[in-house]
């Protein structure tokens, strides 16, 4: 049977994971990890005793206390998260060649030889989750999927956890995968499965035979055909992808709620996102911001501009949606922003402007200022130099 192509590895609840690897004293118990100290925060990941009662990502603070009143908090560390995943890659690439880290917690390994049979691919997985155990933590485990080509090995991995081993292939597609909800496949978004329920699909079945062609024109794009020819075992690889933005978002503590201190916060998001944007030399020519309110409609706007990276441009733009935005948002309680940098282009494709002037592919006296501020902030350490006012909002997710 086969070939199989493709590896995919789902750690099993692994931000409580790590921290029960840590903390010998609350294995076996369930544990939260937060985004935030207080009550007011939510559940980013729980442990698989903390799932037992209910608790899932998305949980409120007080519900999963209510859920399971012995449950652990423990506030996220991202950064801790991060170093576990490179122990775990580093020990995967040794037994395996790891193509590609898909996410913090999961991870994508190209199958050769004999592990593109069934029963050499099981082997090969035995063998990782015994290394894993062994080198980074027993209490890291992880659940496979094998299959010809990503997607189908993906959606294995999803089907047994924890700690498990499935694979879909001719032998038992698509009745492996009946049970499932359209959107239950990755990729499916509610806007898709509105297009593809009335296109007469109302089931995985339906969709796995679907002729590519209708799905190209379902999905008004090439994407559709090959999703869909993903489904029937073809060996169709991953593209590399078009950057599309730089953004940055935050679930705000309570101190930072208040309109005028969220707006603080915008701007140090801005530095951060414009910082990156400059470190891939890129330039953007749209910048858009979304406000969460507790208690009232989301906000959020967006407006074009010539291609930049200074910041300061990015800065005077999220002045100007702020004012729009002050009759929807006075007196709330703003719950999270999100700032984005969109239409992405290279900095060197840039075209040059005779009434600035600059040359193509030439930075402005105000990028040349800011990419200065960046070599500073290097060197001496972040916030050396800022952009007027700010307030650094750093949270959990990224300490560690």
């Amino acid at each position: 049977m086969g070939p199989f192509r493709t590896l995919y590895i789902d750690m099993n609840s692994f931000f409580a994971s790590v921290e029960q690897q840590l903390e010998p004293s609350i294995r076996g118990h369930p544990v939260a990890i937060t985004a935030m100290e207080d009550e007011k925060g939510c559940c980013v990941a729980a442990s698989y005793e903390a799932k037992a009662f209910g608790v899932k990502t998305g949980t409120s603070v007080a519900e999963a206390r209510r859920m399971c009143p012995a449950i652990v908090f423990l506030p996220s560390r991202h950064r801790l998260y991060v170093r576990f995943n490179l122990r775990v890659a580093a020990v995967l690439d040794r037994f395996a060649e790891l193509e590609r880290i898909r996410s913090v917690d999961e991870f994508q390994i190209a199958l050769s030889g004999p592990a593109t049979a069934l029963d050499g691919a099981r082997a090969l997985v035995a063998q990782l989750k015994a290394a894993v155990a062994t080198e980074v933590g027993e209490c890291l485990r992880f659940s496979a999927g094998i299959g010809p080509n990503h997607l189908l090995a993906k959606i294995a991995g999803k089907l047994e956890k924890p700690n498990g081993c499935q694979h879909l292939g001719p032998d038992n597609m698509p009745d492996r995968i009946a049970h499932l909800a359209l959107d239950d496949l990755p990729g499916i978004s509610r806007s898709m499965l509105v297009r593809l329920q009335r296109a007469g699909v109302h089931d995985v079945v339906s969709l796995c035979r679907l002729d590519p062609r209708q799905a190209r024109a379902i999905w008004h794009s090439v994407e559709g055909e090959r999703f869909v020819r993903s489904l029937q075992g073809e060996p169709i690889p991953l593209v590399k992808t078009r950057r599309g933005g730089f953004g940055n978002s935050k679930v705000l503590a309570p101190e930072f709620r208040r309109p005028a201190e969220a707006y603080l916060v915008s701007r140090w998001l801005i530095e951060k996102a414009s910082a990156r944007l400059r470190r891939e030399g890129r330039v953007a020519a749209s910048f858009a911001l979304q406000l969460s309110l507790y208690d009232r409609a989301p906000w959020a706007r967006s407006m074009r501009c010539a291609p930049t990276q200074d910041t300061l441009d990015f800065m005077r733009i999220n002045r100007a949606l702020w004012r729009s935005s002050w009759p929807d948002i006075r007196g709330g309680q703003i719950a999270s922003i999100g700032v984005h940098l969109g239409d992405v282009d290279f900095l060197k494709t840039r075209t040059g402007d005779l009434l600035k002037p600059i040359a193509p592919g030439e930075m402005t006296a105000g990028e040349r200022a800011s990419a200065a501020a960046d070599f500073i902030n290097q060197r001496f350490g972040q916030g050396t130099i800022q952009f007027g006012i700010n307030r650094p909002h750093p949270g959990f997710f990224e300490r560690g």
